[in-house]
């Protein structure tokens, strides 16, 4: 992919990932629009010379509004990222976990497809571009404690394998970023494994620009989640990621 001259719309680049590639494809040369739902967040980044547009992935009104006015101003969009992603512990012992499960998937999995239905018309009718989809690596290797985090995600690797086959033929392609930990703003104290954001998107960034661009943009830190059951290490690295049960308020003690 070539990362210059391209016209990007990051939905949830308000923060840490997204934010921080919406800074690496303007500084590869494209321009770059930016969609959230944090006011005083999409004024900074106007301040910085972003578009910026206000969203809400939860809602159908909003993310048809934010698509008209972002093609309105920048009708030779082409590249389409969706960031949604809320990561929830939940205690499936407790039914009340019920509402963070609803939650999660509203935003993870049936927010990405608002997005990508409000703007496939538009790619289509270009006869070229492309949808970035954000996964992460607990798609493929679940952490327990937060269950309909990883079955989200992994929904959304589903649904993008799909939505790459039924576009097949038209010029839009569909590139999944899967993500590992990576340690953004104000956490990178809370997991000691995490890949700092500057190297993250270092190695993202020039994944990308490979020709052809990859269909899964995984960082060397990633594979061992890939490709776990393949490698034979699934079960054991499961195991020892629900020893982190430990975390959920109902077990500790």
């Amino acid at each position: 992919m070539d990362l210059s001259k391209r016209t990007v719309l990051i939905v949830g680049g308000t923060s840490g990932i997204g934010r921080e590639l919406a800074r690496r494809f303007a500084a590869a040369g494209s321009t770059v629009v930016v969609g959230g739902r944090n006011r005083k967040t999409l004024a900074e980044l106007a301040g910085e010379n972003f578009g910026t547009v206000g969203v809400d992935i939860t809602d159908s009104a909003s993310v048809a509004s934010a698509r008209d006015a972002v093609l309105a101003e920048y009708p030779e969009l082409d590249t389409v990222v969706t960031m949604p992603g809320i990561m929830l512990l939940e205690d499936l012992r407790d039914p009340a976990h019920f509402e963070a499960a609803r939650t999660t998937i509203d935003t993870n999995l049936t927010g990405t497809i608002r997005v990508i239905d409000a703007f496939t018309p538009h790619l289509i009718r270009r006869g070229a571009g492309t949808f970035v989809t954000v996964t992460s690596g607990i798609a493929f290797l679940p952490f327990p404690p937060m269950p309909t985090y990883a079955a989200s995600k992994a929904a959304v690797h589903a649904y993008s394998e799909a939505l790459r086959a039924q576009l097949d033929g038209t010029g839009v392609g569909v590139v999944e970023l899967v993500p590992p930990a990576v340690a953004v703003a104000g956490q990178e104290k809370v997991n000691p494994h995490a890949l700092p954001l500057d190297g993250f998107a270092t190695e993202v960034m020039q994944l990308l620009s490979e020709e052809p661009t990859p269909h899964e943009i995984l960082v060397k830190q990633v594979l061992m989640h890939r490709w776990a059951e393949r490698d034979g290490t699934y079960d054991e690295l499961v195991a020892q990621r629900a020893q982190a049960l430990a975390m959920l308020p109902g077990r500790q003690g």
